[in-house]
């Protein structure tokens, strides 16, 4: 395993594994100026001549719900990139730092085996690229191959083709032989932890965001908060074009992050008043607050969405793998209610499921489309907004990261 550097004033890095679902925080891996080398002891509180600042100061376009989401830090001082590397990308061509100078690159470390975390990251970068438009041109998303287990290129072409990103011009996946890897995983200061018995590995994940002049500006986490795919990849997005040239800058689209105070179902902010008749699993009306104290699962479906009836066994699989400690409710929007009942007899859906026939409640919690999960707090506040659907391992991770005693028995 890669040494890891420790350097001050960092937030706990998030790590993830490979096939199966690590939970929470592995370590507190603390940074001063990332890709430098240097520094001192983790713990080590900001001081006055430190490089880095927490995420109060943020980027011009960026507010501070949005850095907070990103757990975005800004770099005081210009960090040049660490020495150039060559690695060969998932078509098998020569790629380096280099050679995109001029514009701003996104360094990630990501496994090309990845089955949870790497997969929302992925989803974020399309969706970046969308939100970015035509400056999506001037900006790079280069990923690192940390899964030394599975160097061939023919792996990293998988997911790149697998997750989406074979159309996205600007997406580049490196790999190279297991000792170059490790070189490059040394220079940015990635920790990874090999399994060699069951060949996987854990990571930190980490964003470098580096300016057109090949100077690191910001890091930034894509941790269990990259599964809000819309407010995350919305975040990514505006950071990258804040460091282009004022020429080369868009109003950049997709919904910045509101205030954790603001109504709707905003990520930290209260969860909607949901109160609903029952389709299944009860009688009467079925009241949201019922599931106070305990982590709950809100899917938002219809049985007209294809994608709903592929994600339904997924859900229906987390729900028996993490009860009684995390409540679920299906919520059928603007549906006929035959038709939803078929799907969940068809399904093998057991959890409860109510009706919101006129699509009410689904506004009120500001969904844009279906399927649309949320994850709430015992203390009623939303945790995660994921538009789109679910594997079983996709939210066995975010479960498991999210509920620290999933895992440790009833």
């Amino acid at each position: 395993m890669p040494e890891n550097p420790i350097r001050p004033e960092r937030r706990p890095l998030v790590y993830l594994g490979v096939g199966i679902a690590l939970a929470g925080l592995l370590a507190a891996v603390l940074f001063a100026g990332v890709g430098t080398g240097h520094g001192s002891a983790a713990g080590t509180a900001p001081g006055p001549g430190s490089g880095a600042v927490a995420s109060a100061e943020v980027a011009p376009g960026v507010n501070r719900s949005t850095a907070a989401l990103l757990s975005l830090t800004v770099l005081r001082e210009q960090q040049p990139v660490p020495p150039g590397f060559t690695l060969t990308d998932q078509y098998g061509h020569p790629i380096s730092p280099a050679m995109f100078r001029g514009k701003t690159v996104v360094i990630a470390g990501n496994d090309d085996r990845c089955v949870d975390l790497c997969t929302f990251f992925a989803a974020d970068v399309v969706a970046a690229n969308h939100d970015l438009g035509r400056a999506a041109r001037n900006v790079v998303w280069l990923s690192i191959n940390v899964n030394p287990f599975y160097p061939q290129v023919r792996y990293v072409r998988s997911f790149t083709d697998e997750h989406g990103l074979a159309h996205q011009r600007n997406w580049y996946f490196g790999t190279a032989s297991p000792a170059a890897l490790e070189k490059v995983w040394q220079r940015y200061g990635f920790y990874v932890q090999l399994d060699h018995r069951n060949r996987t590995v854990v990571h930190s994940a980490e964003l470098f965001f580096v300016s057109p002049s090949g100077h690191e500006r910001y890091v930034a986490e894509f941790g269990a908060p990259a599964a809000n795919t819309a407010l995350f990849a919305h975040g990514m997005a505006q950071v990258a074009n804040d460091l282009l040239p004022a020429s080369e800058r868009v109003h950049v689209g997709g919904p910045a992050t509101p205030a954790s105070t603001a109504g709707g179902a905003t990520v930290g902010a209260p969860a909607p008043p949901i109160a609903l008749r029952y389709l299944q699993g009860g009688q009467g009306t079925f009241r949201l607050s019922r599931f106070r104290g305990h982590y709950s699962v809100v899917d938002f479906f219809s049985s007209t969405c294809v994608v709903c009836r592929t994600e339904m066994p997924a859900l229906e699989r987390a729900y028996r793998f993490s009860r009684p400690k995390v409540d679920f409710v299906g919520v059928d929007v603007a549906d006929r209610p035959g038709a939803a009942r078929a799907l969940l007899a068809r399904t093998g859906v057991t959890y409860p499921v109510v009706s919101d026939p006129t699509g009410s409640t689904a506004g009120a919690a500001r969904i844009t489309g279906l399927p649309f999960t949320l994850l709430v707090s015992p203390s009623g506040r939303v945790l995660i907004r994921h538009p789109g659907g679910f594997t079983a391992e996709q939210l066995d991770f975010l479960l498991e990261g999210e509920v620290p005693s999933l895992g440790t028995g009833p």
